[in-house]
């Protein structure tokens, strides 16, 4: 049983085919190509990666077996390992990423030219393969509403229980968990990790609390960058939290808050789609008329400003910070710095992507290349540009009214009153000093002028596609 990103024992249903074949050699490969050459390295996401193997390591040795650590690359390993065990087969859950799937064709073409049987079985999604729901004429869907129609009609396979007891061969050396710095990560890495307890035990308390806490106002609540989200979304990227167990305990309640938490499941269903039938926008805008049409900025300065939290905009800078801190951030605030960074900043997406891929513990490549795209207007969203501008001053006012999200991550603010936590730049000089917040001191003045970025951001879009889009709605699209 090859882990790799499923790391749970409930409702997985590569471990329960591997148990029922017989005795099972668990095991997890630590592949440098992904770890520290990949497009995305991330320390914080291999840091909480570790606590989660480390808790499924405890878990197969309580069914009698154990989580047997190799380093080295898959398609080498796992046929020696067969070899070295007498296996006849190897098992894994399927992935959705095209380095994902090269991988796994480079593995399985290694296991069958030296006679083994590869397995790959469905579990890191609701559906079995979210890249083979189709239209009617059987193409894949490009937007998520009529997508959304689709997946629910999908059938779902049966939930697995977990195994009682993991059969394993005895005198197998279980290896070591690598270090940090055994993975070639340097001493005393930054991974930004808090507040987020790592691996399967940890998922299943939060799920339990959340469903019984926080759900039944989620419809209400979920843009609500405290205590609104259910901060389940680390869980269920690394596997620790089964998607259709998640989606099964929806089903047995009732009320607007589940069908809406649904819904936000059936989106990451929805980009492994996209990923699945498009490829090629890991690399490029999924609309083909903004592909090398927009001419993006090149400034270290305000990229830097942006990454660090020091753009001068409140709420912005709060969910940097966030993300630099605990290797998270709420999805509305994920939608607002995304914004801020391609049409305030003007500056490449990619860059943004690439950032959120270094520091989020949920990075996922689907998901996040699919939101990136759909915050720049050159994804899969329907939506005209113009009204995917987020002011950021206006978010603050509407989703943190009471600016505790604010206050919370950007301690120079706590003491500025309300009416000036939104814009402190206003502030007169004698307020700031009562308030101990000098502007341009304390805190940075904003780095660019949102009307004004907001009107260029306006002429680029435009030009890039001739001008045939005009920005109709501009009020409404202003105050977004």
């Amino acid at each position: 049983m090859w882990f790799r990103r499923d790391l749970r024992v409930n409702d997985l249903p590569a471990l329960t085919a591997a148990v029922a074949a017989g005795k099972t050699v668990p095991c997890f490969v630590f592949d440098e190509r992904l770890l520290t050459g990949y497009r995305f390295v991330s320390p914080a996401r291999v840091s909480f990666m570790l606590g989660c193997l480390s808790e499924l390591r405890g878990s197969l040795r309580n069914l009698g077996a154990d989580l047997f650590i190799r380093i080295g690359l898959p398609e080498v390993v796992l046929p020696e390992l067969a070899k070295e065990t007498g296996a006849t087969s190897v098992h894994w859950t399927e992935d959705a990423s095209p380095w994902a799937n090269r991988r796994d064709q480079r593995v399985s073409a290694a296991l069958v030219a030296d006679g083994f049987v590869a397995h790959p079985h469905p579990g890191s999604y609701i559906v079995a393969d979210p890249g083979e729901i189709v239209s009617g004429k059987g193409t894949p869907y490009t937007v998520y509403s009529p997508f959304f129609k689709a997946w629910k009609e999908v059938p779902r396979r049966p939930l697995e229980d977990p195994p009682s007891q993991v059969r394993c061969p005895n005198g197998l050396d279980p290896g070591t968990m690598p270090t940090m710095e055994e993975l070639g990560f340097d001493q005393g890495t930054d991974t930004g990790l808090t507040s987020f307890e790592p691996g399967e035990t940890a998922a299943r308390e939060a799920t339990h609390a959340y469903l019984n806490e926080g759900l039944t106002a989620y419809a209400d609540t979920r843009n609500s960058p405290t205590g609104g989200s259910s901060r389940l979304s680390p869980y269920i990227r690394w596997g620790c939290l089964s998607p259709l167990e998640l989606e099964t305990k929806l089903g047995l309640r009732d009320g607007r808050g589940p069908a809406v938490f649904r819904k936000e499941l059936a989106w990451r269903e929805f980009y492994a789609s996209v990923l699945l039938n498009f490829p090629e926008v890991m690399s490029t805008e999924f609309q083909e008329r903004y592909r090398g049409t927009l001419d993006w900025h090149e400034d270290a300065k305000l990229l830097d400003a942006w990454k660090l939290g020091r753009t001068g905009y409140p709420l912005v800078d709060a969910g940097m910070r966030e993300l630099l801190e605990d290797g998270w951030m709420h999805n509305r605030v994920r939608m607002v710095v995304a914004s801020f960074l391609t049409k305030d900043l003007h500056i490449d997406w990619r860059e943004g992507e690439r950032w959120f891929m270094e520091r989020l513990i949920d990075g996922d490549v689907a998901s996040n290349n699919g939101g990136w795209q759909w915050v720049t207007s050159v994804g899969t969203d329907p939506a005209p540009y113009f009204q995917r501008m987020f002011n950021p001053m206006t978010q603050q006012e509407r989703f943190d009214p009471e600016g505790e999200y604010v206050r919370r991550w950007i301690p120079e603010l706590r003491s500025v009153p309300d009416g000036h936590l939104v814009r402190p730049w206003l502030m007169s000089e004698d307020e700031q000093a009562a308030t101990g917040c000098r502007i341009g001191v304390d805190y940075p003045e904003p780095v660019v002028d949102h009307a004004e970025e907001r009107r260029i951001a306006v002429e680029r879009y435009r030009a890039a596609v001739g001008g045939t889009d005009s920005p109709d709605d501009e009020a409404s699209a202003q105050q977004s």
